[in-house]
């Protein structure tokens, strides 16, 4: 009897990687895309029950599906340490466990590519750990900016900073052989360096991963990640604000953006 099923989504428009996990029954889907009836139908094709919807961190490069999805589905939005939002949430701990089905989903706070950044530790149903779902903390061959959450008493510095110490304290004691899924592949503008491929390990990003380095100080890897990196776009602020707000339903912004106007009408507006 399988006890779990992991499958990545992936948009290759946004190089993003959403992630549908099944234990028994129950469902967790990480960082769902703006558009959720394909997870909707999913859970009811396998007569299973959305109970989680988790955000590794307020996405500045998209904006996500997770309020729509918890209206419809009555499942909990879940967000790292700090993160404050204008809906309704459950703002976790450093370490805090969720029971699915017969695994477990352990939230590690892992600050500098945003401050309410987390990594999902999956645990089986035996106790070991499976798989990582490190967010835009670490991906496969780079880690995340740490240039766009920069709030006024903090620089880039500071959560470069800060992700380097996450990324030692917290992902790189996992073992080598602990499945590392990111939330971003090569052509995202959250990272400058990423890889092809969309699933890992920890022991090969610690061979590959320039930012994994043994022996690197925290100044080389403030001095490394930060070199390089282009302006970032100008929507992320917008859709970061978005992911923190809310938003109105899809359905509703579609039906109020597919309004045929003519050359009139449209120059009015």
């Amino acid at each position: 009897r399988k006890t779990m099923n992991i499958e990545q989504i992936y948009t290759g428009c946004l190089a993003q990687g959403a992630y549908y996990i099944e234990s028994n029954g129950e469902i967790a889907i990480i960082d769902p895309l703006r558009e959720t009836q394909q997870y909707v139908d999913k859970a009811n094709a396998e007569n299973g029950t959305i109970k989680y919807i988790f955000e590794t961190h307020f996405h500045a490069d998209f904006v996500s599906g997770h309020v729509d999805l918890a209206q419809k589905t009555e499942a909990s939005i879940v967000f790292g340490p700090s993160a404050k939002t204008a809906y309704k949430a459950h703002i976790a701990t450093d370490n805090e466990e969720f029971k699915l089905g017969d695994i477990t989903i352990k939230v590690l706070h892992t600050p500098g590519h945003t401050l309410e950044s987390i990594s999902l530790l999956l645990i089986d149903e035996n106790g070991n750990d499976h798989a990582l779902f490190s967010g835009d903390t670490l991906f496969l061959g780079d880690v995340g900016r740490p240039d766009l959450a920069i709030k006024s008493d903090l620089t880039k510095e500071d959560l470069a900073g800060m992700l380097f110490d996450s990324l030692r304290t917290k992902i790189m004691p996992l073992a080598d052989d602990v499945i590392v899924y990111p939330a971003h592949g090569a052509g995202s503008a959250c990272g400058k360096n990423l890889s092809k491929e969309t699933v890992g390990t920890i022991g090969e990003q610690k061979q590959t991963n320039y930012a994994l380095r043994e022996n690197m100080s925290k100044a080389e890897f403030v001095k490394e990640v930060l070199d390089g990196i282009p302006p970032p776009p100008q929507y992320f602020a917008k859709n970061a604000m978005l992911n923190k707000t809310g938003y109105d339903t899809f359905e509703s912004v579609l039906q109020k953006g597919d309004i045929a106007l003519d050359s009139e009408e449209f120059e009015a507006l």
